[in-house]
């Protein structure tokens, strides 16, 4: 048996190193590939299935290159989706010869967008290929993980295939959250997401979630897409597993150069964290209603935003642009960097992280990890993860926040339950370990399954 480690999209696109692609790197770069089983990074290049040399890429592609490869990537798959949803109209059903027409249309009308992928393609080939992969086949027994953003760039035919060939597929499912709450992304990426989900859930042999929480929410969803004479257990019933994510405590360099401003921000009064992109999802304009809460109050603490500007949120940064106390008690660095944000994580008062429904929510664990106390929403994953270690607030009641704040401020102590010294989590190493045990485990069990129910059709 061997563990093939999909990573498709990160190969393809190594200037991305947020979310996923910052995840599936740890986990690549922690592979074990000369032990039993051996661990394989590969990646899915058309109906070809290859092997990883190396996943770092050779020099550097033209700047804007990669955000119009993403640009076409999307539309095509947006593309794709309104073909394959005006297809099976009844009108087009029932009159083949439309039918024929519309097809040739949509060939037509999508050629510029298919020309366009192919010359991005061979811009990047000097930087992408010489040497970084090599072709393999699958084997009878193997166990195929997709482990990156399968939803962005996946030949579906091909994990088909393999487990046509006796290949176990296992998806890694992050979260649901274009599912289950579509109005806090685009309307394209929900429509692949949700795409690429229901051909997984009837596709996969098992499913791997970073979290308790997200592993109980898609063993639900799946179940919609299954039908419904399969039993709970048994053969050709998908298992359901999970690992939890790890930190990179000792990557960055205690001496790196800060920004003099994030310094400088510091060392004036108590500073509250938020460490996310700017979006609807993390719920930025909540913090800001707690904490006029306490400006009116009266309390001389800080609000601190570090992350990028996303989307869906021009009424909140007209708030923020327009706030009487940005830059005096209000500030947003949203080009902060790896060293900027070690500083705020150890120089903060605590960390504050107000998201409406979280996967996992690594700031928290980062935060935590370095002894930073955690002021969090009351959500389930949150529970999982911060315990007793962690408080929560209400997301209905921007006040319980601001009691929490001015507790802690007057009284000098935390208001959770349990010390932080008694916290502790993965590293990657850790982590990975996790992941790649828990997955042979649930194999080897569903190998076993399968061996007993054959020996007891023999003997019946």
């Amino acid at each position: 048996m061997r563990l093939l480690i999909e990573c498709s999209f990160v190969y393809e696109n190594p200037e991305i190193n947020t979310g996923i692609p910052r995840v599936v790197r740890n986990v690549v770069a922690r592979l074990n590939q000369s032990c039993e089983p051996e661990c394989v990074p590969v990646i899915i290049r058309g109906s070809q299935l290859r092997h990883v040399i190396q996943l770092a890429p050779i020099g550097k592609p033209v700047r804007w290159l990669p955000r119009l490869e993403r640009i076409l990537r999307g539309v095509s798959a947006l593309c794709g989706l309104m073909h394959a949803s005006l297809d099976r109209k009844p009108v087009l059903v029932a009159h083949p010869a439309l039918r024929k027409v519309w097809g040739w249309s949509y060939r037509i009308l999508s050629a510029p967008v298919a020309i366009g992928k192919q010359i991005t393609r061979l811009l990047k080939q000097p930087y992408l290929d010489p040497g970084r992969s090599v072709p393999m086949q699958m084997q009878s027994g193997d166990v195929l993980l997709l482990l990156d953003a399968g939803w962005l760039m996946m030949d579906r035919s091909l994990v088909e295939s393999c487990r046509a060939r006796g290949v176990q597929v296992v998806v890694l499912i992050y979260d649901l959250i274009p599912l289950t709450h579509p109005q806090f992304f685009r309307g394209a990426l929900n429509h692949i997401f949700c795409d690429w989900f229901a051909w997984v859930a009837r596709n996969a042999d098992g499913f791997m979630m970073i979290s308790a929480t997200v592993r109980d929410e898609v063993r639900q969803q799946v179940a919609q897409y299954r039908p419904a004479s399969q039993s709970d257990e048994g053969p050709g019933v998908p298992w359901f597993d999970y690992f939890h994510l790890g930190t990179e405590l000792d990557r960055t360099v205690a001496s790196a150069a800060v920004n003099p401003a994030i310094a400088a921000l510091f060392q004036e009064r108590a500073v509250y964290l938020m460490v996310s992109t700017i979006e609807p999802r993390k719920n930025h304009a909540y913090l800001l209603d707690a904490f006029e809460l306490l400006w009116a109050a009266g309390q001389d603490v800080s609000l601190c935003f570090i992350g990028r500007n996303g989307w869906k949120n021009k009424a909140l940064m007209r708030r923020i642009d327009n706030h009487a106390e940005l830059g005096r008690k209000l500030f947003v660095f949203s080009d902060a960097d790896d060293g900027d944000l070690e500083y705020a994580y150890c120089h903060a008062r605590a960390l504050v992280f107000s998201s409406v429904v979280e996967g996992f929510g690594l700031p928290l664990v980062e935060a935590m990890q370095r002894g930073l106390p955690s002021m969090v929403s009351d959500i389930p994953v949150f529970r999982e993860i911060g315990q007793d270690y962690a408080a929560y607030f209400d997301l209905t009641q921007p006040q319980t926040l601001a009691d929490l704040v001015q507790r802690f401020e007057s009284s000098g102590l935390f208001p959770a339950h349990r010390s932080l010294q008694g916290w502790s989590w993965l590293d990657w190493n850790g982590a990975t370990a996790q992941l790649t045990e828990r997955i042979l485990a649930q194999c080897n069990g569903g190998l076993a399954a399968d061996a007993r129910a054959g020996h007891s059709q023999r003997k019946n």
